[in-house]
């Protein structure tokens, strides 16, 4: 009698529907165990299979299992029928094609790279509530990124001390503060007492400078407390709330997005923790899927990576997250990306940071174009001359990228742009 029934769960002659969830991964067979056997226990194990062959079967249960239907080399392609997946639960779907899966003992490494959703799934999620154009209405500014820089050291500083430093990159041009991933309500600062801090120095910018001046400020928390903390950044007048969205998840991310869109705010996601399951690229979750994930349940803008500065990621990685995020339809990338069309779900901005300065704003706008969020932190509260010069210097560096200057050639009228490549000239952390 058969023991287990993995090999039905493979079908290399399927062609998947349109209501069909299509999920691409790579694997590595365990020793003894052939890519067919490897691949079935995939689709078994995150559908409707178990270990063993079992005593009795209702025919219907045959539609509901998901078929491995193209293998090359060591990627897979594996449809999963629309009924396995309640209506907008996000996490249940990472329950299914990225749970047990990752722990089964005939797999090496596994890797979801990225999942088609159909059109039937996609309609029962909110996305994004501005979308990018909302979010450049909201702020203002057309034909050039948003700019933002997190106050360094990134903890430590006072409430009164953390709205300084915002008052000075404000002054210097620049559109956003952040706090930082790991700033939330500390002894040092606590929250309530930065917001209101922030809101002074922010009112009294805007009225010095004549623009729109605004804060990613982290509630990251418990659920509840994060909704108090947004309906204080709403009194006070803020337009924005930051959240740790892989620490806190994807059904508390689905619950504030509701809650900060009545409260007119949009949401500013940090990815802290993302690395610790997407680094390793043979095994895990990709970025480009988790930002999908986040674009589907409605941040408006989540960190890429900057292919140039101090965090890893690649050109290529960073093209395909900022397509993700900003296409209404992306089309698919070898090994890397699936089709997915959006329908009418809005766009949300990549984000770009991470060891970034001056001369390397150009490299940065290179890669993405002008519709990104731009944060240069230690790069500007670097500068010989401070915070508000340094400010100065990227706004210096992003003009000198729209006219098609070389940074060399601004430099020669541009002081902050100049004192800035005097210290850090080209040079790329790591």
């Amino acid at each position: 009698m058969a023991i287990d029934w993995y090999e039905e769960f493979v079908d290399l002659n399927h062609t998947p529907g349109a209501d069909e969830l299509v999920a691409l991964y790579y694997f590595e067979p365990a020793e003894g165990i052939s890519r067919e056997e490897a691949v079935g226990r995939i689709a078994s194990e995150s559908s409707t299979g178990t270990w063993t062959t079992l005593f009795t079967l209702p025919p219907r249960m045959r539609d509901l299992q998901a078929k491995a239907f193209e293998i090359e080399g060591n990627y897979v392609k594996i449809a999963y029928p629309l009924a396995l997946w309640e209506e907008g639960n996000a996490p249940q779907l990472l329950s299914g094609i990225a749970g047990n899966i990752f722990g089964m003992k005939a797999l090496d490494r596994l890797r979801l790279i990225d999942a088609s959703l159909p059109a039937e799934y996609l309609r029962h999620f909110k996305g994004p509530h501005f979308g990018m154009e909302g979010i450049r209405d909201m702020m203002n500014v057309r034909g050039r990124p948003l700019t933002g820089a997190v106050p360094k050291p990134k903890v430590g500083f006072t409430a009164e001390e953390h709205a300084e430093v915002s008052y000075e990159t404000w002054m210097g041009g620049f559109d956003f503060v952040k706090d930082d991933e790991n700033l939330t309500s500390q002894p040092f600062n606590r929250f309530e007492d930065r917001v209101r801090a922030m809101a002074k120095m922010r009112d009294k910018a805007e009225k010095e400078t004549g623009d729109v001046k605004s804060a990613f400020i982290n509630i990251t928390a418990e659920t509840e407390v994060m909704k108090q903390r947004a309906k204080m950044l709403a009194d006070y007048g803020w337009n924005y709330a930051m959240i740790d969205v892989v620490v806190t998840g994807t059904a508390a991310v689905a619950t504030l997005r509701d809650y900060c869109s009545d409260l007119g705010l949009a949401i500013h996601a940090h990815r802290a923790m993302h690395a610790a399951f997407d680094r390793d690229e043979k095994h895990g979750v990709t970025m480009q899927f988790l930002a999908k994930m986040m674009r589907l349940v409605g941040v408006s803008q989540i960190h890429t990576g900057t292919a140039v500065g101090k965090l890893v990621g690649t050109r290529a990685e960073a093209t395909v997250l900022a397509d993700v995020l900003r296409e209404k339809r992306t089309n698919a990338v070898d090994q890397m990306a699936l089709d997915q069309d959006w329908g009418s779900i809005k766009s949300a901005f990549p984000v770009s940071s991470g060891g970034l300065h001056p001369g390397l704003v150009p490299d940065v706008l290179d890669i993405y174009g002008t519709e990104l969020v731009l944060l240069v932190s230690g790069g500007i509260h670097g500068h010989p001359k401070g915070t508000r010069a340094g400010a100065e210097a990227v706004m210096q560096a992003i003009e000198a990228w729209k006219n098609g200057e070389t940074l060399d050639e601004k430099a020669k009228k541009a002081t902050a742009l100049r004192e800035a490549l005097e210290k850090w000239g080209y040079h790329k952390p790591k």
